[in-house]
């Protein structure tokens, strides 16, 4: 049977209080010059982006390990065990609706026709339409994420029942792992996107059931969310943060793109984690538009997965409570900005 994560409550809100003492700061200067964040193995993240181009001026990123799971990484933002984490916008309102005083300020992922989630199988693979995947194992980073709701969403659009829908098996494995174990033949369909996608198709014998980006079209997958009471205590270090975040993105946008891999090789190079470089060619797109700016739509595309699955309070979701973007230098009013 289909599982999906538990929705963290007690614990979330337990630790949101407590933050490291307030380094006050002179007007327009940051309160706090480090911020903790997991990153991801093999890859770079665009805060780390964003410190490489100097953006963060004198704050400082400190890594305190990887992590393969967007609501873990939120949570862990959540429980004051980093400063800031980026998940799937579903996640974040399960997260919310929990009762754990975080807000997206920023978005960090999303779908284009250059860079998207796809579901794939074996070339000679007898599944071919939605209806194939009953009974059949699905490979997913994590489960109660965009994987999950991604493929719930496109089921149940593909004329699939509730019941039906909860015979497709999730299994969830690194991502790292999920190109090999589908040719194994340990997975039926893999959920591979990035530059993991890349190297599959490139390497040849897989095929596409689905992409999200065909099904649903471009969208803002996920952002990183602040704790309130960081954002509260550190106004200048939130509005560095997103800034510099906002501004990495641009970067991306508008870089050649093999001025931004080289870049990328650099930053993975330097920092010594015993990591390899050799999928950094497959970068194509960072996936979302301008700025990282956040819209409702983010959040109420997936509103009837949410309500399926029991996440909501409510019969609609208040996005009011979920995200700012007031401290986005691409928002409309504010000042001009360039990369």
């Amino acid at each position: 049977m289909k599982k999906t994560l538990p929705l963290f409550a007690a614990a979330v809100v337990l630790l949101a209080g407590c933050a490291s003492a307030t380094a006050t700061g002179a007007p327009g200067q940051p309160e706090k010059l480090e911020l903790r964040y997991q990153g991801n193995a093999n890859s770079v993240t665009l805060p780390e982006l964003a410190e490489d181009l100097g953006y963060f001026g004198p704050v400082k990123l400190k890594w305190v390990g990887n992590t393969i799971s967007g609501p873990q990484d939120i949570q862990s933002a959540a429980t004051d065990q980093t400063d800031f984490g980026g998940a799937f916008t579903g996640a974040v309102v399960k997260l919310v609706e929990a009762g754990a005083p975080v807000k997206a300020v920023v978005n960090y992922y999303g779908s284009d026709d250059k860079a998207f989630i796809g579901f794939y199988t074996k070339q000679d693979s007898p599944i071919r339409t939605a209806r194939d995947l009953i009974g059949r194992k699905v490979g997913v980073n994590t489960a109660g994420a965009n994987l999950e709701a991604a493929l719930d969403t496109w089921l149940k659009g593909q004329g699939l029942s509730d019941d039906e829908v909860k015979q497709v098996q999730l299994v969830v494995i690194p991502p790292v792992n999920a190109e090999q174990a589908l040719r194994n033949g340990q997975l039926d369909v893999a959920a591979l996107q990035g530059i993991l996608q890349d190297h599959a198709v490139a390497a040849g014998g897989v095929r596409p059931l689905f992409t999200d980006v065909g099904a649903f079209g471009p969208y803002n997958g996920g952002p990183y969310v602040l704790r309130t009471d960081f954002i509260k205590k550190y106004p200048e270090t939130a509005k560095i943060f997103v800034s510099a975040v906002a501004r990495a993105i641009e970067w991306e946008r508008t870089t050649p793109r093999e001025e931004v891999i080289a870049r990328f090789t650099k930053i993975i190079k330097a920092r010594g984690r015993n990591e390899s470089t050799d999928t950094l060619k497959y970068w194509k797109s960072v996936g979302i538009t301008r700025g990282g700016l956040i819209s409702d739509q983010d959040y109420t595309r997936w509103e009837p997965w949410l309500k399926q699955e029991g996440y909501l309070k409510h019969d609609r979701i208040d996005t009011s409570k979920l995200y700012t973007n007031e401290f986005n230098p691409f928002r409309d009013g504010a000042p001009a900005v360039t990369p």
